[in-house]
């Protein structure tokens, strides 16, 4: 007897702007090597091919992804295009822009305003679209981005976009961005190893405006784009076995307990770990379990 394996819609759904989404996604940026970017050795085609095929099989619905995100001899949005094209109908891409890599992959200056057109074009170019679902402006250290986010709003004008997002940001740069044209998401760093008050802030602030949230790093920890170091806390591991789960999985299921507009979007390149990631999905922690996590996140012990 075999049983079926467990979908992303078990994750529940959410709204991109007017584009439903399964609240477990997958992120691309593992599928090009061991190590990210230029680092580590570049992965096995057919494989990043299949685990793209088998997310979709998954009921995945919304990939993550962008065109600095590549290694020596793999592009991740040639691999997604390659994968998956022509597209489901159900599928959204989201990518970012503002970070530039030249083909060497050694990092350059960040884009000015009026290089954003070519940012975006590069990503239609690489995944074969004439238009992108969602792209969120990866805030690079500027004081300000309403420069950069309006001139993403008028690629959106133009058709290019079809919604915006961004990304880094503090609560006063979304402010600044909703004062432009409509925000369906933002991206930061967050998760269990990561505490941040403006975060948490920019958490709730979401939640109360119908904005997806979307933590990037949320299993990788302090281990950030390198991936997660191997060394769990004593509360992390006790929450797995109580649920015969991954330490990773765990940590996504708590993730996606902090509301229901939290998106997860965990990366892979091995299938295995994508079912796995998927399934998280379906965990359901207690109370208690619940209690004992948000005390590791915030640092304060429980009384």
């Amino acid at each position: 007897m075999t049983t079926s394996p467990i979908t992303a819609d078990a994750s529940g759904t959410w709204q991109l702007g007017d584009l439903p989404v399964h609240r477990i996604g997958f992120g691309a940026m593992r599928l090009t090597g061991s190590g990210p970017f230029h680092h580590g050795t570049p992965s096995d085609r057919e494989r990043s091919l299949a685990v793209l095929r088998r997310a979709v099989e998954l009921g995945v619905n919304h990939i993550d992804t962008a065109a600095f995100y590549f290694s020596s001899t793999r592009s991740a949005n040639e691999l997604i295009n390659t994968a998956l094209a022509p597209y489901p109908d159900d599928l959204v891409i989201v990518t970012k822009v503002g970070p530039f890599r030249d083909y060497s992959g050694e990092w350059g200056t960040a884009a000015r305003p009026d290089q954003l057109r070519g940012h975006v074009e590069e990503n239609l170019r690489q995944l074969g679209r004439d238009h992108l679902d969602v792209v969120n402006l990866r805030r690079m250290r500027q004081d300000s981005i309403a420069e950069h986010f309006g001139a993403l709003a008028e690629l959106r004008e133009a058709g290019l976009i079809r919604h915006l997002g961004v990304s880094d940001v503090e609560p006063r740069h979304l402010a600044e961005a909703l004062e432009i044209a409509p925000v369906v998401c933002v991206q930061n760093r967050y998760g269990l190893d990561s505490p941040d008050p403006r975060t948490d802030e920019l958490l709730r602030i979401c939640g109360q405006q119908g904005i997806a949230f979307v933590p990037f790093f949320a299993v990788a920890g302090e281990g950030g784009a390198h991936g997660p170091s191997g060394e769990e806390p004593d509360e992390v591991l006790a929450v797995a076995r109580d649920h015969g789960a991954s330490p990773a999985q765990i940590r996504i299921a708590w993730i996606l307990h902090q509301g229901r507009h939290v998106l997860a979007i965990p990366g892979t390149g091995n299938p295995g770990h994508l079912a796995e990631n998927v399934a998280s999905g379906a965990l359901r922690l207690t109370d208690g379990e619940l209690e004992r996590l948000n005390a590791l996140h915030t640092g304060r012990p429980l009384p």
